[in-house]
């Protein structure tokens, strides 16, 4: 057998590629929308990739089982449940897909969503393993309730969920391993491992929601406490129903002018600075929102833009490619440009050039002393619970957006979070829906902390 795990760091997502050397014939699971990984890896083997199985339709990524269709003829696989605008196989309960020796048997396993399934990979007469998508964790389970828009309570997905664990998944042996679809830092749980891996009896005796319980506690213990999803969620689960266009990840965003850029941004296009927040404020276009290449782009960028929006790139000279597929494993395909030379392009014309101020927290303390300073905390409930900054208001990043009109624009205002990423792109946000005085803490709250202990 040929297993290999495939990691997104910057989207905590794991996709698996899964052969018979014995045949050559290979499926890959959840792919991310960049393909190359499973093609080097089907060159190199000499492997035929036949199928292409989703466990569910993915919110915070858009899959790339449409790209996988296109350069290989594979089929593309869902739990019988599911509905697709392309041409689709459903799988059964029960159902076993022979590869030689290798076997995968799929499981129904709803409750995250209601089409979601899980793999289970027999190696012979042993279990290997399984993959369970987003229904069991390294530490935590599905949440059940991104659906709730649509009409599908968390309460009746949550105790589909409770079945599905339990007569589906805890049902194995304690050595089958486990292989989610995420990691810690994905959304779509609360309390996931930074590990990838596990086994049934781990997860039996150390996950928090495998505890004995009845079905009624496990729903309540399982919706207490998530975070708020970024914006972007409904919109992929959406595009990952429906055929769409491919991504071409080989070609290049065109180099454009600090001319061009402007006209752009003046017609309606998003100015993403991808640079580190520090850079950032020393100058960047008017505008722009920073939102740094060396954090969770995606998923941040995928919070604060909106789906659809045609974006310009201020990047650092060489990264314009990584923006621009970063971008499109979340569907946010309408990358126009980035601008040419960024640092001699902003030197040259002063005028278009804005800075942003970041206050270290003595400066916060005597901007507070001095006047009305509206305070934002912009991080996650779960990490506000833990304590803030008195007389903050608590709205996070992900719900920014949505709730810039409970903010006074006229006001000083002052964001911060936990370390001073996700402040710089809330802070840069505001100016660029008309805040006219905006800084960030530098350092964040653990900053804050780290003072007031000496």
């Amino acid at each position: 057998m040929i297993f290999e795990q495939h990691y997104l760091e910057c989207l905590s997502q794991a996709s698996y590629l899964i052969a018979d050397e014995s045949t050559g014939r290979a499926v890959v699971i959840d792919p991310r929308r960049d393909i190359a990984p499973y093609l080097a890896t089907a060159a190199k083997h000499g492997l035929q990739i036949e199928m292409v199985i989703e466990t569910h339709f993915h919110a915070d990524f858009l899959s790339g089982h449409l790209e996988l269709a296109a350069a290989t003829g594979a089929e593309i696989a869902y739990g019988d449940v599911a509905t697709t605008g392309f041409d689709s196989r459903k799988l059964a309960h029960g159902e076993r897909w022979s590869l030689g020796t290798i076997e995968l048997e799929i499981r129904h396993t709803p409750g995250h969503t209601p089409e979601s399934i899980s793999v289970v990979v027999h190696d012979g007469d042993e279990i290997f393993g399984v993959l369970t998508g987003d229904a069991l964790f390294v530490g935590d389970v599905g949440r059940p309730d991104l659906l709730s828009s649509r009409g599908v309570t968390s309460e009746d997905l949550g105790a589909m969920l409770f079945d599905s664990l339990h007569e589906q998944l805890m049902t194995l042996p304690d050595t089958t391993k486990i292989f989610p679809a995420h990691g810690a830092g994905s959304a779509c749980g609360k309390n996931l491992s930074t590990e990838t891996s596990s086994t049934i009896g781990e997860q039996r005796a150390t996950n928090y929601a495998l505890a004995p319980m009845t079905k009624e506690a496990f729903v309540a213990v399982v919706t207490e406490g998530q975070t708020a999803p970024p914006a972007y969620f409904s919109y992929d689960a959406h595009l990952n129903r429906e055929n769409r266009p491919l991504l071409d990840e080989d070609s290049p965003p065109p180099s454009m002018t600090l001319d061009k850029v402007i006209r752009a941004q003046r017609r309606g296009a998003v100015v993403l600075d991808t640079r580190d927040p520090n850079e950032f404020s020393v100058g960047h276009i008017i505008g722009a929102i920073n939102v740094g290449l060396a954090g969770r782009y995606a998923e941040f960028a995928g919070g604060v833009v909106q789906p659809g929006a045609s974006i310009v790139l201020v990047a650092d000279p060489g990264t314009e490619m990584e923006a621009k597929v970063r971008l499109a494993r979340i569907g946010f395909d309408s990358v126009v440009g980035f601008l040419d030379d960024p640092v001699g392009s902003l030197a040259a014309n002063p005028d278009e050039v804005g800075q942003s101020r970041r206050l270290e927290v003595g400066q916060l303390i005597a901007a507070q002393t001095e006047g009305d300073i509206q305070l934002v905390d912009i991080r996650q409930p779960g990490e506000t619970a833990l304590g803030t900054i008195a007389g903050a208001l608590e709205i996070p990043l992900t719900r920014l957006n949505q709730e810039l009109a409970s903010l006074d624009a006229s006001r000083p205002t002052v964001v911060f979070c936990a370390g001073g990423y996700r402040s710089s792109i809330a802070a840069s946000l505001l100016r660029s829906a008309g805040f006219g005085d905006v800084a960030d803490l530098l350092g964040g709250y653990g900053a804050w902390v780290a003072a007031a202990a000496i």
